[in-house]
């Protein structure tokens, strides 16, 4: 008896322990007052001053670019070493490259950034380059720490490939690179698409790291939103976080409605 109004009342406080802040953060986005605890009324004048911000959006459209550029870069590293470490068992230096891969996994952030940031210095009194901190380094460390997270999740799913489909194709003429093309990215594509947006969310969501390798002119979205914050909560900033959790929401949709169409009618039935 216990049991059957237990899990049920457990489910419910997670919920609400999860989604009652995003809720009251939405709903005080389209608050009147600037106080982002008294409701005084519905507005959307704060949607209005958000793109009115050029600070905002500039760090907006900053961040984007970051984060995208750091996902391509970790997703094409992150699948070589994958391929390296699951294809190939047995060769001189995998213990280190496998030590190596899964320590971003578990270092501190601060550590992370301080590192990186005293090897932007190191290398620019050697040999000049990166100029200064900016956006390269930024896409440099993300793309480092984005890496390990990508080769995981590939390398998991490499895991689990039938190497069968690609020696019958090989038994059939088909070289090394169409077999790669045709046969072995179409099977681990959903774990790119998986490790590309995992890299895509850390790069967008980091302000540690990002603290430590930027420079003047190249502050980041958090890095904004963390300033502003620090002077209290205003309501632009429930504002543009509303507007991240719709297009989150959407996307989560539109995932669910193509993965049930994609499905076969008698799963689906």
């Amino acid at each position: 008896m216990r049991r059957g109004w237990f899990l049920p009342t457990m489910a419910i406080l997670g919920f609400v322990f999860l989604y009652a802040p995003i809720i009251s953060l939405v709903v005080f986005s389209f608050n009147e007052s600037r106080l982002v605890t008294v409701w005084s009324g519905f507005s959307t004048k704060w949607y209005g001053e958000l793109f009115a911000d050029p600070q905002m959006l500039g760090a907006a459209w900053l961040s984007l670019r970051i984060a995208a550029v750091s996902a391509t870069i970790a997703l094409v590293l992150g699948t070589l070493c994958a391929i390296a470490l699951v294809r190939f068992r047995r060769f001189r230096g995998r213990t280190a490259l496998s030590g190596m891969v899964s320590a971003p996994l578990v270092m501190p952030d601060v550590i992370t950034g301080l590192s990186l940031l005293l090897l932007f210095v190191g290398m620019e009194s050697i040999f000049g380059w990166p100029a200064g901190r900016g956006m390269l380094t930024i896409i440099l460390a993300h793309s480092t720490f984005c890496m390990a997270y990508v080769c995981v999740v590939v390398q998991s799913r490499l895991a689990d490939f039938d190497m069968s489909l690609e020696e019958a194709a090989m038994d059939l003429g088909a070289t090394p690179a169409r077999v790669f093309f045709d046969i072995t990215l179409p099977i681990i594509a959903p774990a790119l698409v998986s490790g590309w947006l995992l890299g895509f969310t850390l790069s967008l969501d980091d302000l540690v790291i990002a603290s430590f390798v930027s420079g003047p002119g190249s502050s980041t979205l958090p890095m904004v939103i963390f300033s502003k914050v620090k002077l209290g909560v205003s309501p632009d900033v429930n504002a543009l976080a509303t507007i991240i959790i719709g297009f989150v929401a959407l996307g989560v949709f539109a995932a669910t409605i193509f993965q049930l169409r994609s499905r076969p009618k008698k799963a689906r039935a």
